[in-house]
C-alpha cells in the first residue's frame, strides 16, 4: 500500500469528518434556536415551533448516525484539463461553505458507476477506490483500474476484492450491517429499480436479498423523498428477531422514517408472535375466510320475523319488520362499512318511526306539525326500547368481538359454513379469552375492512382533514418568512411537522397506529411465507401496489405458504409484477451451501442454485451421539474453541430448543440467549422459522431430521437453517441424518 495513497485518503476523509462536525453543531444551534423561541400561547404557534424542532432533531439524529465509515469509495474519472476528476462516494452527501459537493451521497445517479463500473464498461471511470476505515481512520485503501493507461509503475495495491471479501469473513455481531460499501453490480442494478409497480426479487440463501431490499428502501425514500416523506415505507419481516437484527441498517444509511413491522405486528395495538397449529394456520390463511368474514357481519344485520312494540314517552308503536327492512336497504345502497353504514339504517329507521309516532299521535287528537319531528326523532333516538330493538337488527361490532364469537360459538359458525365438514369447523374452535395468533392478524385486519370505525366519520372528516392541512400549508409559508429560512425548509415539510406536532409523533409513528394508514411503498423480506390472507392486509396497506419483494420459493416453510411466485402473486397483481434474481452466494461457503442444496434437492424443493464466492477451511461436521444435549454442549465447546468471539446459533424444532437452552444456559451462563434476546448474546437458541434472514459465524443444527419431521414443510425449515452460517457448520444427531446429507 503506498502510504502517499493512504496519507493523502487520510487528510481528505479527516475534512470530510471536521465538516460533518461542524454541519452537526449548526443543526444543534438551530434546534436550541427553536426550542427557545417564544411563539406565543397559541395552538397553531406551538404548533409552528414544535414542527421547526422537529425537522432540526431528524437533522441532529441523522448526522450522528452517520459516522461510521462515513466515506468509502472514490472514483477517478476522464480528466478535466491537467487535473484528475475525483470523485468521492460516501453515507450521505457534503458540501463544503461554498456548496461545493465534496461528498456523493452513495444513491445519486453520479455515484451509479462505484458499483456496476468495469473495465468493458467503465461508465466514464478510470479507477474506482475502496477505502477501509476503522472509527474515523483510514486503515487501507484498494483500487480497481479500468484504464489501461494508469498501469504503468507499481500494481501492488490493485486487490479490487479485497473489500468485499474482508466483509465477508469480517465476524458477526447480531446485528445486520449495511453493505453499501461492497454493493455488487447485480444488486445495485436491483436496488436502482424504478419505484414503479411490484418488485420482486428471488434469491438463494446468501445472495443478499434482505441486504438489497433494505439499501433499495433507502435509495427509494431519497430519490422519490416527495413521494414517499408523508406517507411512509413499510418493511415487513418475518420474525422480532428478524427485526431486531436489520433494526439498525437504515438508520445507518441516513434514513429513520421507515415502519418496520413483523406478520404478527400489521394490525394496530396486537404483537404476537404465536403460531397456530399447522392446519389450522392453513385454514385461517386462506381466502375463504375473507367471504367467511364477509357472511359473518352480514349475518349480524337481522330483520325480525315478528312485529315488535316498543314504548317512547308512555305511547306504544309497533315496529313492524318492513320498516327495518327498508331501513336496512337504505343502509346497503351506501355501500359502506357495517357499522358505518349503521348510522344510515338507524337515521332511516328513526324518521320512518317519528313519522308513524306522529300520525298515531294525530289520531288520538294531538296536534303535531311538521316542526315538531326534531324532538320526536330525539323522543325515539333516546328510548331504551328503540335502543333494543335497532341494536338487535343492527349492532355494533369490534373485529375483536366478531372473530371470538365466531370461534367459540359453533352453531353460529354451522350456520355460516353448511359446506364444511365438522372436522374443517372444530379447527377454528377456541375459547373466547384465547390469545389471538398471527394467523388471526389478517382476519382481524378484514373484519377491521367489512365493519368500519364504531365511530363513524367519513366524509365530513375527510373534508375537515383537507382544509385543516391546506392552512397548516399556508401557515408554514407565512412562518418560514418570518424566520427567514426560505430555501432551508419548504412548506410541505414543515406542514407535515405541524399534524406529527400535534401528534406527538412522527411519520413512522402515526403510520404504524393507523390501520388506514396507505404507505407509499412496501418492501416484504421472506415474502414466500405470506398465506393469501396475509397478502390481503399488505394490499390494502399499499393501494397503489408499489412493492419490493424479496425471498426465496425454496425457503417457504409456513404451513399457508405458496410454492411459486406465480401462485402467490398473480391472484393480486395479475401479469404486472417483474422479477429479479440474485445468483451470487456471498454468505455462504461452497461446502455448506453445497450440503444443504443436495438435502433441499433430494426433498424435492425447487431451489435457485446460486455461486458461492468463496470456501472456508472447515468442513460440514457431523456429531452423532446418544445424548443430544451433551452433544449440543459440546459441540458449542468446539466451536467457541475456533472462534471465542464469533457467534453461533443453535437451531432446532420446537419441541427442542427450551430443553437446549436450559441445558446449554447451565454450561455458559449469560452468554446463552433464547430467541430474539439470544441475538445480544454470543450464543443464539433458535427455531428455524426466527432464524430466518439470520446470518452467524457458526450454525449448530441439532436433530436435522426432526426439523424435518416435525414441521410443515420441514425440509425447507432444515434448508434455511443449514445456510445461516457464513464459516462453520456442525450437525448434532442421534440417528440417521436426512436424505442427500
Amino acid at each position: 500500500m503506498a502510504s502517499a495513497d493512504l496519507t493523502s485518503e487520510r487528510e481528505y476523509v479527516a475534512a470530510l469528518y471536521a465538516r460533518l462536525d461542524e454541519l452537526r453543531d449548526d443543526a444543534r444551534e438551530q434546534l436550541e434556536a427553536v426550542r427557545r423561541t417564544n411563539q406565543g400561547g397559541t395552538h397553531q404557534n406551538r404548533s409552528e415551533r414544535d414542527a421547526f424542532a422537529r425537522i432540526y432533531e431528524d437533522r441532529v439524529s441523522q448526522l450522528t448516525e452517520i459516522d461510521e465509515r462515513l466515506a468509502f469509495g472514490r472514483l477517478e474519472l476522464e480528466p478535466v484539463g491537467d487535473d484528475p476528476t475525483l470523485r468521492y462516494i460516501g453515507r450521505i452527501g457534503l458540501r463544503d461553505e461554498n456548496l461545493q459537493p465534496i461528498l456523493l451521497d452513495w444513491r445519486v445517479p453520479q455515484a451509479r458507476a462505484f458499483y456496476q463500473a468495469t473495465a468493458a464498461t467503465p461508465l466514464g471511470a478510470r479507477a474506482r477506490r475502496h477505502i477501509t476505515s476503522k472509527g474515523r481512520e483510514v486503515v487501507r485503501v484498494d483500487d480497481e483500474i479500468f484504464d489501461a493507461a494508469m498501469l504503468e509503475g507499481d500494481t501492488s495495491n490493485l486487490q479490487g476484492e479485497a473489500a468485499l471479501l474482508a466483509t465477508l469473513t469480517a465476524q458477526r455481531t447480531g446485528r445486520m450491517g449495511d453493505i453499501v460499501a461492497t454493493i455488487q453490480a447485480e444488486q445495485d442494478r436491483i436496488i436502482r429499480s424504478d419505484l414503479r409497480g411490484v418488485l420482486v426479487v428471488q434469491g438463494g440463501p446468501g445472495t443478499g436479498k434482505t441486504a438489497v431490499a433494505l439499501h433499495r428502501a433507502a435509495y427509494l425514500l431519497y430519490s422519490y423523498r416527495d413521494r414517499l416523506a408523508t406517507s411512509g415505507v413499510l418493511i415487513v419481516g418475518p420474525s422480532r428477531s428478524f427485526l431486531q437484527y436489520i433494526e439498525a441498517v437504515l438508520p445507518s444509511l441516513g434514513e429513520t422514517g421507515v415502519v418496520l413491522s413483523s406478520v404478527g405486528q400489521l394490525y394496530p395495538g396486537l404483537d404476537t408472535a404465536t403460531d397456530d397449529d399447522q392446519d389450522v394456520a392453513v385454514l385461517k390463511g386462506s381466502l375463504e375466510m375473507a367471504a367467511l368474514l364477509a357472511r359473518a357481519v352480514k349475518s349480524r344485520q337481522v330483520v325480525p320475523r315478528e312485529p315488535q312494540t316498543v314504548e317512547i314517552n308512555g305511547e306504544y308503536l309497533v315496529v313492524e319488520p318492513q320498516l327495518i327492512q327498508n331501513a336496512m336497504h337504505r343502509a346497503w345502497e351506501t355501500r359502506k362499512p357495517h357499522n358505518v353504514a349503521r348510522a344510515t339504517f338507524n337515521k332511516a329507521a328513526i324518521n320512518a318511526l317519528s313519522k308513524q309516532l306522529a300520525a298515531q299521535l294525530r289520531d288520538h287528537g294531538n296536534t303535531i306539525e311538521d316542526s315538531d319531528q326534531a324532538w320526536l326523532r330525539e323522543d325515539i333516538r333516546t328510548a331504551d326500547d328503540v335502543k333494543v330493538a335497532l341494536n338487535t337488527a343492527w349492532i355494533p361490532l369490534t373485529p375483536q368481538k366478531l372473530l371470538q364469537d365466531l370461534y367459540a360459538r359453533p352453531q353460529w359458525l354451522a350456520s355460516l359454513t353448511p359446506d364444511w365438514t365438522p372436522e374443517k369447523r372444530a379447527l377454528l374452535r377456541r375459547d373466547r379469552d384465547a390469545a389471538f395468533t398471527v394467523s388471526d392478524v389478517p382476519l382481524l385486519d378484514e373484519a377491521a375492512e367489512l365493519l368500519g370505525s364504531a365511530g363513524g366519520g367519513g366524509d365530513a372528516e375527510k373534508r375537515e382533514r383537507k382544509q385543516q392541512r391546506k392552512r397548516d400549508i399556508e401557515n408554514a409559508e407565512q412562518s418560514i418568512r418570518n424566520m427567514g429560512v426560505e430555501g432551508l425548509v419548504d412548506a410541505e415539510s414543515l406542514a407535515d411537522g405541524f399534524e406529527a406536532a400535534v401528534e406527538r409523533g412522527s411519520t413512522a409513528d402515526l403510520a404504524a397506529a393507523d390501520r388506514t394508514w396507505a404507505y407509499g411503498h412496501i418492501v416484504v423480506d421472506e415474502a414466500q411465507e405470506l398465506s393469501p390472507m396475509q397478502w390481503r392486509i399488505l394490499i390494502r396497506r399499499n393501494p397503489q401496489k408499489s412493492f419490493t419483494i424479496v425471498g426465496d420459493v425454496a425457503q417457504a416453510s409456513a404451513a399457508a405458504a405458496s410454492s411459486s411466485w406465480a401462485d402467490a402473486l398473480q391472484p393480486l397483481f395479475a401479469d404486472s409484477w417483474r422479477l429479479e434474481e440474485l445468483t451470487v452466494n456471498y454468505r455462504t461457503p461452497a461446502q455448506i451451501a453445497e450440503t444443504a442444496e443436495s438435502m433441499a434437492i433430494a426433498h424435492g424443493l425447487s431451489i435457485t442454485r446460486s455461486r458461492s464466492v468463496r470456501s472456508s477451511e472447515w468442513p460440514v461436521a457431523v456429531v452423532e451421539s446418544t445424548d443430544v444435549l451433551a452433544a449440543t454442549a459440546d459441540a458449542v465447546e468446539s466451536d467457541r474453541a475456533i472462534d471465542a468471539l464469533g457467534t453461533i446459533a443453535v437451531i432446532a424444532s420446537e419441541s427442542l430448543v427450551e430443553s437446549i437452552t436450559a441445558r446449554l444456559t447451565e454450561t455458559f451462563g449469560s452468554d446463552v440467549g433464547r430467541g430474539a434476546a439470544g441475538l445480544n448474546r454470543a450464543v443464539a437458541v433458535l427455531t428455524p422459522q426466527e432464524s430466518k434472514g439470520l446470518e452467524f459465524d457458526a450454525a449448530i443444527v441439532v436433530e436435522p431430521q426432526l426439523i424435518v419431521d416435525e414441521i410443515g414443510r420441514g425440509a425447507a425449515a432444515l434448508y434455511v437453517a443449514m445456510t445461516r452460517p457464513t464459516q462453520r457448520l456442525h450437525l448434532v444427531t442421534t440417528g440417521p441424518l436426512p436424505v442427500g446429507i
